[in-house]
């Protein structure tokens, strides 16, 4: 009885969500098999998923019931010779299916399905056989389009390069694509001609990408082409091995060592150094000769009768036979391809003598010049006879010319070749259907050839994926508008549906012949004009049709000699980093890659984070930047050290049963395997320790200045390090050692060349010397400006990462572990409480009018310098409670200035939404405002564990301290750059030492602040007191215009190199920025004693202090929040109703003015959090009480949580919610509608409480990080 038709639809409504995605996740399995190094995107792996559905949906045409019918199957409808691989994969994985799974592909979900797709049940061993062969595809698919991506440089595959890939693999084409006449590719990112510019650091990228597929060539020589000749010593003797490939192995070897050298000095170059410095690994290997095994195989190859030795090997008996066995086309391929495959060694060769002179034009440094001078100099004598030699033999050819490189770089240079496509076609006449360049990637050749049997002469343009012919158009077009092009197409075929066949010269009727077949069976005979043109053609047609072939081969080849030698490493009770992954010591993201494809650890065992911090495999600069930066959250730098010199020393593998009896035997079995563990594993991991070893030293010495005996050990390791491979990065640690050192004896230096003179000294009142009068109203407030941007310059450019890292600044030793930090902190509270106190001092109100248009002159200067940190500094001064309250004094200060400050307040209005687009919009240098990333880093900290559990066991949460890390990151961008302004020290000193509290406590200072701003300004005077004045000299302002206006006075028009990034937490910056010559000093300074500590109420960890709470509208807006709460301990009855004049005196439920500057006014989205009190009732509030002012001020809210007593309420790197404006009634904006207030708690209590470790308000208020991840692992997405 025949079968039913097969009707299974997989695209229907019905069946299409069974299969969607099923097999998405087990395409990414099976790509980190192939590729572990690559990612992909959702599509590209989508759109494998389909090609495997479209090919199940062919095997399942047959109905199948056994395996043998599966293979059948196979062997009809798969292409040769991949349809062999397929059913070789199909029967291991049988075989295997015995003792476990050995498939990526969900076979337990597939077969289930099957039933419902043939109609019937079938045996559970057809459907392994089934899923083996769809996961023999996929992982060739993937391997082919991974190969393709990694040759453009990229690191995650599209399916772009997917159909780009298949597009030029003639075997997965006739698989997918028989029916279509032709698949369009699609359109390519440019990359940048190789002819273009390239600086020293893109010479040697491109030149180890050269380097690596040119090994790939090498490989391909030896491992497919040598290896049949080798291993048939019946028909090819070694001699004969010899006379063809020459010293092809020692070529191998050289460029092997040659690639390694080179990837080892760019793992090592320092991220602030210009660039890697590769003139050594030249000069090394050409002062060994290592380059001379070239010269004999040039020799050897170019000589007069080689190719006539070689066609006389391939006419041997049985010679032609016995390479048609191995492979379908692999006699052509050894006829025609192998010999200009056999030049791509010389003109490699050729091109080094070009990338040594174009690198030491390009050298930036002299000791790298001075190598590759030498190198350039001891390979003078091979290179004038590698010239002499292809000077006889052959004209030079570029190198990358696709006649002599089987493996042409199609991206290289990409749209020149676009451009060269699409010039042709329009040099062709009656050209119809797509562009070339949407069905090639790639111009092989022209020529003119004869169709043999017309006798008509042909142009023929190959391309990767056609085969143009037309005639040439002779002579003038006759009619005017005519077409003036040169050819007129006559056919056209496509590559993938044609077979190219040899044939033997017939007297008579053609020479020098080959044969296109076309899939109708039709055919057509071209001629060349000699035994050399036709070899080029062959050459290129038969490299074309069997590449994808021969590719394959290679990739089986080197995967079964992966397979055969096994790197066996030592035993994990002797070496405890080679303990195997699994779930219960190391973690990764899922689906997460970096940018260079490298796995990101989510968290792990200390062993295994050193483990991979100097991985065999590969080297992850991003991971041993966050692991150095944060490390000290769960390990102490002694036992870093010891865990290091642990990993560095790697015992060898102890030898087997059957290795020791051969030993016994007087064999070395192991000598091989030896050579290997340490090439691949010992150096690699020993080189990797040294890398972390000079990262430590040159960005986080002061590990070593706080603990000597450190210093003392790592000098002695490096010391014991011996050989020569390892010996150039002892002494680069050396060296480096030496630097910091000296360094640290001289002091931090200062020298630093800017490309434009800085402007000059700015004097007012006072002049250069005159110490003893400096002041406020004497010194110009350009310069006042300028020096304190200097000094808060360097103060955040001194703050190290590792002063963040944990909330160190907030823990018991801050004062050795933060001690920049807490500097910066202790200047900006100096400076705001000065400014408070020279406003509050200035009795007369002439005087005080002046003092307040002075600072906002300052802070004028301060945003022309981009210095956020001094512009919120008056900001705070301005809005603390003794200052705010002046209401006569502001109602005197122009109009103009007033708007200057609301502008800088609104800076921190709305999440510093205003802020952080001026920080971006901005180009460095500037000083940024710390408090937020202090902010994000004490939400990140106490709101991710410390450590994550699995399977009972606690592992180190890394991804944790990689958001800090990121964190650090932002602010280490704004620390590389210095301003171009001249330092004068005598001013610098001054602010330096600033004391405005002088022997008081902070109670006691406070009070004193609020009790002048009393005197001076008694609470509901119509009149002010008077008093005399306290300034002798003129109080006439010079502005804030420079007496010499020049080009850096006040802007900086240096830009950074690169546009300042967005501030977010999902990546760490590409740039290192901690090696700057003129950043951070090289060691902590020592920060002033702090004064004796007061009661905890009135004192806080450090960190309170950077909490960045929303702050409302503008203090020229809106009432002040500090204000409404003193109001609020009055009576309702003790209320007057406010007088129509200023309109500000209206009760809170009136309407808001409608005056343009209210307008101006925003309401926060949400409110801060603050300390709870008892509800209030809704009170009128005037401007000043009816009684009689207290004998001391009132007890005010504190603008921050507790915090320790040497750093003030008034730190505007705590901005409280600062007083909502002199002209209106109190804002909601603190609470939300209809909820009673709760009252602030006294500012000052003399009751000890222990400290908080962090602020609750640090939990309650809205990130200010918007667009970024979730600072919190686990945050809730809504």
């Amino acid at each position: 009885m025949q079968a039913a038709p097969f009707q299974y639809d997989f695209y229907s409504e019905e069946n299409a969500p069974k299969w969607r995605g099923l097999l998405v996740p087990s395409l990414n399995k099976v790509l980190s098999q192939v590729h572990p190094k690559l990612s992909s995107q959702q599509e590209a792996l989508q759109y494998i998923e389909g090609l495997i559905l479209v090919l199940l949906n062919t095997l399942c045409q047959a109905q199948p019931r056994t395996v043998q019918d599966v293979e059948e199957r196979v062997q009809r409808s798969f292409p040769h010779p991949i349809e062999k691989w397929a059913i070789a994969d199909a029967q291991a994985a049988i075989e295997k299916r015995k003792r476990r799974n050995p498939l990526a592909l969900p076979v337990d979900k597939i077969h289930p399905l099957l039933k419902e797709v043939l109609g019937y049940k079938i045996d559970h061993q057809v459907s392994v056989y089934i899923v083996a062969v769809l996961e023999y595809i996929s992982a060739d698919i993937l391997k082919l389009a991974g190969n393709y991506v990694r040759n453009i440089r990229h690191y995650e595959i599209s399916q772009q390069d997917i159909t780009v890939a298949m597009c030029a693999d003639k075997v997965l084409m006739d698989m997918f694509h028989q029916v279509e006449e032709d698949i369009s590719v699609f359109p390519l990112d440019e990359e940048p001609s190789a002819a273009e510019e390239q600086m020293y650091y893109d010479l040697v990228k491109a030149f180890m990408a050269e380097v690596r597929q040119y090994l790939r060539d090498l490989n391909l020589i030896i491992k497919v082409f040598r290896e049949p000749f080798a291993s048939n010593t019946m028909l090819f003797s070694a001699h004969d091995v010899e006379n063809i490939f020459s010293r092809i192995v020692d070529i191998h070897e050289v460029t092997v060592k040659l690639l390694g050298l080179i990837e080892d000095t760019v793992e090592m170059t320092d991220e602030g150094s210009p660039h890697p410095l590769v003139g050594s690994c030249f000069e090394d290997l050409a002062e060994e000769l290592a380059f001379d095994p070239y010269e004999t195989y040039a020799q050897d190859i170019l000589r007069s009768g080689f190719h006539d030795h070689f066609l006389s090997q391939l006419s041997k008996p049985g010679a032609a036979l016995y390479l048609q066995s191995i492979c379908e086309g692999f006699k052509e391929a050894v006829q025609y391809v192998l010999p200009r495959l056999l030049l791509t060694p010389v003109y490699h060769c050729l091109h080094y003598f070009e990338i040594l002179k174009q690198l030491e034009e390009k050298s930036e440094e002299e000791e790298d010049k001075e190598c590759l001078k030498q190198a350039i100099t001891a390979l003078l004598n091979l290179q004038s006879s590698m010239e002499r030699i292809c000077s006889k033999s052959l004209a030079k050819r570029r190198l990358s010319e696709s006649a002599c490189r089987f493996y042409s770089q199609q991206m290289k240079g990409k749209h020149l070749a676009i451009k060269k496509m699409n010039e042709i076609q329009r040099n062709i006449d009656g050209w119809e259907g797509k562009d070339i360049g949407q069905c090639c990637n790639e111009f092989i050749m022209e020529g003119t050839l004869t169709r043999v049997g017309a006798k008509h002469e042909r142009h023929i343009f190959l391309f990767d994926g056609l085969m143009i012919c037309c005639k040439s158009n002779h002579g003038q077009p006759r009619l005017p508008g005519a077409s003036a092009a040169e050819y007129r197409l006559k056919e056209k075929f496509f590559m993938r549906k044609v077979q190219i066949n040899d044939k033997d010269d017939k007297e008579g009727e053609y020479r020098h012949a080959f044969e296109i077949i076309l899939k109708d069976g039709n055919s057509v005979v071209f001629a060349a004009k000699s035994a050399e043109e036709k070899n080029g053609w062959m050459a290129a047609l038969i490299s074309l049709q069997y590449r994808s072939t021969l590719e394959r081969m290679l990739d089986t080849a080197m995967l079964q000699e992966e397979k055969e030698e096994q790197m066996r490493l030592p035993g994990a009770e002797v070496y405890r980093f080679a303990q195997p992954d699994s779930e219960e010591n190391v973690v990764f993201e899922e689906n997460v890659q970096s940018k260079s494809g490298i796995p990101i650890i989510k968290a792990g065992t200390v062993l295994k984070l050193i483990e991979r911090l100097t991985f065999h495999m590969y080297a992850d600069p991003n991971f041993v930047r966050t692991f150095l930066t944060t490390y000290r959250s769960f390990c102490k730098s002694q036992e870093l050290l010891d865990l290091l010199m642990e990993r560095f020393d790697i015992p060898e593998p102890k030898p087997t049963e059957a290795d020791q009896m051969a030993m016994e035997n007087g064999d070395q079995p192991l000598s091989a395997e030896l050579k290997r563990f340490r090439k691949e594993f010992v150096q690699p991991v020993q080189l990797r320790v040294l890398n972390v070893c000079r990262h430590w030293v040159e960005h986080h010495f002061y590990d070593f200045e706080r603990d000597a005996q450190l210093l003392r050990q790592l000098e002695e390791f490096i010391g014991m390090v011996r050989g020569k491979a390892m010996r150039k990065w002892v002494e680069s640690i050396t060296k480096i050692i030496q630097r910091k050192k000296q360094a640290q004896a001289n002091g931090p230096s200062h020298n630093i060349t800017f490309e434009s003179s800085p402007p000059p000294i700015e004097w007012h009142l006072c002049k250069a010397g005159q110490t003893d009068q400096f002041d406020l109203m004497t010194l110009h407030p350009i310069e006042i400006a300028r020096q304190l941007t200097l000094l808060e310059s360097d103060f955040y450019r001194a703050v190290q990462p590792s002063e963040l890292v944990g909330s160190v600044w907030t823990k018991e030793d801050k004062e050795i572990n933060s001690p920049n930090l807490l500097r910066m902190i202790r200047h900006t509270t100096n400076l705001t409480l000065w400014f408070e106190k020279c406003i509050v001092e200035a009795e007369n109100v002439e005087e005080r009018v002046a003092v307040i248009s002075r600072i906002i002159e300052i802070l004028q200067v301060f945003q022309e310098l981009n210095n956020f940190n001094g512009v919120l500094e008056v900001v705070s001064a301005m809005n603390s409670s003794p200052v705010y309250r002046l209401d006569h004094t502001f109602e005197q200060i122009p109009s103009r200035q007033r708007k200057i400050l609301e502008e800088a307040h609104e800076l921190s209005e709305d999440h510093y939404k205003k802020y952080l687009a001026k920080l971006r919009s901005i180009n460095p240098p500037c000083v940024p405002f710390f408090g937020i990333y202090l902010t994000n880093i004490l939400k990140t900290e106490e709101g991710n564990p410390d450590f994550l559990k699995r399977h009972g066991k606690e592992l180190i949460n890394f991804s944790k301290r990689r958001k800090v890390a990121e964190i650090t990151g932002e602010i280490q961008q704004y620390q590389n750059q210095p301003y171009c302004l001249r330092v004068e020290n005598d001013i610098q000193k001054f602010f330096e030492n600033l004391n405005p509290m002088e022997d008081m406590t902070e109670k006691e200072f406070a009070d004193y602040l609020f009790n002048k701003s009393l005197e001076i300004e008694p609470r509901n005077a119509r009149t002010l007191p008077r008093f005399p004045k306290k300034y002798s000299c003129p109080l006439k302002s010079p502005g804030v215009r420079p007496s010499t206006v020049r080009q850096g006075t006040m802007r900086h028009p240096t830009p950074l190199q690169n546009e300042p990034r967005k501030i977010s937490y999902s990546r760490i910056p590409d740039s290192e920025t901690e090696s700057s010559a003129a950043s951070a000093p090289n060691s902590p300074r020592t920060p002033l004693t702090p004064p004796p500590a007061s009661t905890a109420s009135s004192s806080t960890e450090i960190c309170s202090v950077f909490d960045s709470p929303q702050p409302p509208s503008s203090p020229f807006h809106s009432r002040s929040s500090s204000v409404s709460s003193m109001m609020s301990f009055l009576r309702n009855d003790e209320l007057p109703v406010p007088p129509p004049i200023p309109p500000r005196r209206r009760p809170e439920s009136a309407p808001a003015e409608s005056s343009p500057s209210k307008m101006m006014s925003k309401h926060l989205d949400s409110p801060p959090a603050i300390p709870p009190r008892q509800p209030t009732t809704k009170v009128y509030s005037p401007r000043y009480s009816l009684t009689e002012p207290p004998d001391s001020p009132p007890t005010l809210p504190p603008r921050e949580p507790v915090r320790t007593p040497d750093v003030f309420s008034s730190s505007p790197l705590h901005l409280q919610p600062p007083p909502q404006g002199r002209r209106s009634e109190p804002s909601q904006a603190f609470f939300p509608p209809q909820t009673p207030g709760p009252p602030v708690p006294p500012r000052h209590s003399t009751s000890q409480s222990p400290i908080p470790k962090l602020p609750p308000k640090t939990y309650k208020r809205e990130s200010v990080h918007r667009d970024g991840p979730p600072l919190l692992e686990n945050a809730n997405p809504s």
